[in-house]
């Protein structure tokens, strides 16, 4: 399969976002490209699932070239995405003499990706960064430049938007992926389809076997759609000021949902696949959505093998208050992402809190 190219339109700081099968075994001519040149020193930011299949192979690859590498391997989940992990890595780029020059390279998914943004983004007052996503999850997380890490009191509190220099997208990793991790990186997939393009979520719905089944060239078209639909809106709106906030359908429940559950039960595809169903069930039942938009969006997840009933033992209040201190909060309003049909959502500040507490309940109820 040949590589294929989109472009993140923000004047200087355009990048690409490249997708293709074994990219890895060619980085250091795609980091020169780019910009990162031989003689600068790099460190890998990977984690312990990752760092078996594919780091020796990569560092030998971009040593080979002429560039000094360095890696750091941190523990897979969530739980890594802490002011302690952040400042041990911290230690060991300065350790390393990482300097302005340097540039950090995110090898995994998306935790490994927030993480080394917010670490490129920090470090002596910002260094260059590549994504090298391995989990169709992070398709999503690896383009737009946010970078964070998590407080215990919610998700992403801390971080910044730093873009990166490019996304390398190698499509191969994908194929050593568990069938959990690939159903959660679909939730991400289908949300754009469900934000912005209905006619892709209908490509999605008969083409589920296909994809499921991780064939490449099926796989490759979702990515590109799904990129394509985030790239074009993160070119419109890079800090979130208005469109942007449009990708976060799902988010500000799906977010409580994962800081309930301490980031161990549910993982972040599936609090947002559930997040989304809510969302539709909400938006049907104040009016604003179309008849049929939270029955279509749930079968659609469904196809995936993606939860989208309300998480059990979960408290609709605990939830709401977790989704108060939710970053997309503004002077205390919450401001949610509702769909008006499938392909068309818009920013909604206006819901009572009873209409919310009430769908969550019957949610909760029927589980």
């Amino acid at each position: 399969m040949s590589m294929q190219t989109l472009k993140v339109e923000l004047g200087e700081r355009s990048y690409p976002i490249l997708i293709g099968e074994h990219l890895l075994q060619r980085a250091s001519a795609l980091l020169q490209e780019v910009g990162i040149l031989s003689k600068s020193k790099l460190m890998i930011i990977t984690d312990q699932h990752v760092a078996p299949r594919y780091l020796a192979s990569l560092q030998d690859e971009l040593e080979a070239a002429g560039y000094s590498v360095v890696a750091k391997v941190i523990e897979p989940g969530e739980q890594s995405k802490s002011l302690a992990v952040y400042e041990n890595v911290m230690t060991e780029a300065i350790k390393a003499g990482l300097d302005r020059k340097s540039a950090i390279l995110a090898l995994g998914g998306g935790v490994v990706g927030d993480l080394a943004g917010f670490v490129a983004a920090t470090y002596m007052r910002g260094i260059d960064f590549v994504q090298m996503p391995t989990s169709l999850l992070a398709h999503d997380s690896s383009v737009g430049g946010k970078v964070a890490i998590n407080h215990p009191l919610g998700k992403n509190l801390i971080g910044a938007f730093h873009q990166p220099k490019a996304v390398i997208y190698d499509t191969a990793t994908l194929q050593t992926l568990p069938k959990r991790e690939i159903a959660a990186g679909f939730a991400e997939v289908i949300k754009h389809g469900l934000i912005a393009d209905e006619t892709f979520v209908t490509w999605l719905e008969q083409e589920a076997d296909r994809l499921g089944a991780l064939e490449a060239d099926a796989i490759a078209k979702a990515i590109y759609q799904g990129c394509r639909v985030k790239a074009a809106i993160v070119s419109a709106d890079e800090t979130e000021q208005g469109q942007r906030a449009l990708l976060n359908l799902g988010h500000t429940f799906g977010h409580a949902f994962e800081a309930l559950s301490s980031y161990s039960i549910l993982n972040h595809g599936e609090a947002i696949s559930i997040g989304m169903c809510v969302a539709a069930r909400l938006a049907e039942r104040v009016g604003f959505a179309r008849s049929g938009t939270h029955a279509r969006t749930a079968r659609v997840l469904g196809l995936y093998h993606l939860p989208t009933t309300w998480p059990a033992g979960m408290s609709p209040d605990a939830v709401l208050e977790a989704m108060k201190r939710d970053k997309k909060t503004v002077g205390g309003k919450l401001a949610l992402i509702l769909p008006r049909a499938i392909g068309s959502v818009e920013v909604v500040k206006e819901i009572d809190e009873n209409d919310i507490l009430s769908v969550m309940r019957e949610e909760a109820e029927a589980k």
